[in-house]
């Protein structure tokens, strides 16, 4: 597959991966996990217990269809594109939406002023001493990865990559670094999972345990996964500012450099008399939501708390929003862009948003900052046009991605994999056990890469089997925690990886290369942290 030490193709690279999944659907059996009513100690209780295809109960047998994959694979690059469906049109959406966005050059804008305020923390000596940028990436870094912690971040983290990488090239960095800010950062956090209703939600109340007890060693266990992970990007990235040409994508990355604006400073400031209509119209929608929404019911985890969220951000749109078209319509479009951030993090907490209602907002952010730079509908419709052709390469991966689980779904295949691995715990020890669970969910990650559908199919199982061999079921939850987390930034069965990297411009090949170590690092921390799970006491284990 490699000649003369050339990388093949992302595309080839990942239609090799589908062919190999087609040869696994001759090899292992096909196989199903059905929900059957057992009753355990004089009480009925639902499990979960597998049948191989000949096994199956008539009426699972009717319901199950598998067949080993030939010519299929042709087939499964169509269906992947069904499946990826959501992420690649958000993608899309977003690609074009940037686009109409930055020709009013507001992000060079906002960059250069940000730039221009590090500079001023220099004078400080503590802020020197300890390095403006590492502040900086730190603070980024710990923020996304909270999010990823609390709710589960990890679509959002497309559009934020957008943001991310430009401010990474202007500090003298590279892609990856922007990548690493925003989505290595939020898996991070989703890895070392606080209060996911996602993974952790759905974990323990399948496992019948309190939800997000033990949270005391979770955020421990949080709080390390950060620090080896924010150490090794930091070394990348201080590598990369050094030796600019050590970057793996030194070369590539002459895409984000070409829109810096070295003159930014001396463009030309203007408030064209549309964008004081944006804002007029803006305003007065933010109003009636305010009205009609004057309480927001935020979940953080298991919690709720009430906030006028929608009432205090239309009072402060209408100030800020007046304030700074006084000073340019760049600074009306960067409130523009803070205030999808912010309503997209309501939205997210508040009212349950998913991919099709922040692609909806942030297509509003693209037509508003087009209208408000004095661009016409045609000149927007073109320009979200010149945005999606640039973004369309990264869908088609995430298309192709999506084949390689069609693949191994219609040869029936995944639930047998997952039984002959949970075959492999018999007759260890408690360490030995735990290790085995983890290892188990961080393969099975690879086929599954949606942390709540693995919780569904893998912890009806491992709860009880936890309970045979004496490890609590807590530690059971740990070890499906960071096993669906860390090969996340790895696997390309992930669309949300393969549609960041695409944002990025980033080869597969060349993320790989530099995202092993990290992910094989966290992979042996993640074992270590779960060691104490059996050998301590600890509160809620």
């Amino acid at each position: 597959m490699i000649k003369n030490g050339k990388v093949p193709h992302t595309y080839v690279i990942v239609f090799t991966i589908i062919l190999f999944a087609a040869m696994l659907t001759w090899i292992i059996p096909p196989g199903k996990y059905v929900k059957t009513v057992k009753e355990i100690e004089g009480k009925k209780e639902t499990v979960m217990t597998f049948y191989y295809k000949d096994q199956l109960p008539a009426e699972a047998a009717a319901q199950f269809e598998s067949e080993p994959q030939t010519w299929h694979v042709f087939a499964a690059l169509f269906k992947g594109f069904v499946k990826q469906s959501g992420i690649i049109i958000f993608t899309l959406m977003i690609g074009g939406a940037f686009w109409i966005m930055n020709t009013s050059k507001a992000i060079d804008v906002g960059i250069f002023d940000f730039l221009k305020f590090t500079k001023r923390l220099e004078h400080n000596r503590i802020i020197r001493k300890l390095g403006v940028d590492n502040i900086i990436m730190v603070m980024i870094m710990t923020l996304f990865s909270f999010f990823g912690a609390v709710f589960g971040m990890s679509e959002e983290t497309i559009a934020f990559t957008i943001i991310l990488i430009p401010l990474a090239i202007s500090m003298g960095y590279d892609s990856i670094v922007g990548v690493g800010l925003v989505y290595v950062a939020a898996h991070l956090g989703f890895s070392g999972a606080i209060l996911n209703p996602f993974t952790i939600g759905i974990a323990q109340g399948l496992a019948d345990i309190p939800l997000f007890s033990g949270i005391e060693y979770r955020i421990f266990s949080w709080v390390i996964i950060n620090l080896v992970g924010f150490t090794i990007i930091l070394r990348y990235a201080h590598k990369v500012k050094k030796h600019p040409e050590k970057s793996l994508m030194y070369h590539e990355d002459a895409y984000w450099r070409k829109f810096q604006h070295s003159e930014a400073d001396k463009m030309s400031y203007y408030t064209p008399r549309s964008s004081w209509y944006v804002y007029g119209f803006i305003s007065l929608v933010l109003i009636v939501f305010a009205y009609f929404y004057p309480d927001t019911t935020m979940k953080l985890g298991n919690s709720e708390f009430h906030s006028p969220a929608i009432p205090v951000l239309a009072f402060v749109f209408v100030v800020a929003g007046f304030l700074s078209l006084r000073v340019s319509v760049h600074y009306f479009i960067l409130l523009q862009l803070a205030y999808t951030v912010i309503f997209l993090i309501v939205g997210v907490m508040g009212y349950g948003w998913y991919v099709m209602e922040i692609a909806t907002l942030f297509m509003a952010l693209g037509v508003a900052s087009g209208l408000s730079a004095g661009k016409t509908a045609d000149d927007i419709a073109k320009l979200f046009l010149e945005g999606v052709k640039d973004i369309l390469s990264a869908a088609i991966v995430i298309g192709l991605a999506g084949g390689i689980i069609v693949t191994l779904e219609a040869g029936g295949v995944i639930d047998t994999i997952l039984y002959g691995l949970s075959a492999a715990m018999m007759n260890f020890g408690d360490i030995a056990s735990v290790g085995v669970m983890y290892m188990i969910q961080t393969v099975i990650n690879i086929a599954i890469p949606s942390g709540s559908a693995k919780a569904a199919i893998t912890m009806p199982i491992m709860a009880p089997f936890s309970d045979l061999i004496g490890v609590s079921r807590q530690a059971t939850v740990m070890a499906f925690q960071f096993g669906d987390g860390f090969t996340n930034m790895i696997t390309p069965t992930s669309g949300v990886l393969i549609a960041v990297l695409g944002v990025a411009r980033i080869p597969y090949e060349k993320w790989v290369k530099w995202v092993w170590p990290l992910v094989a690092i966290l992979i042996v921390l993640g074992f270590l942290l779960l060691i104490p799970t059996v050998t301590m006491k600890l509160n809620g284990f």
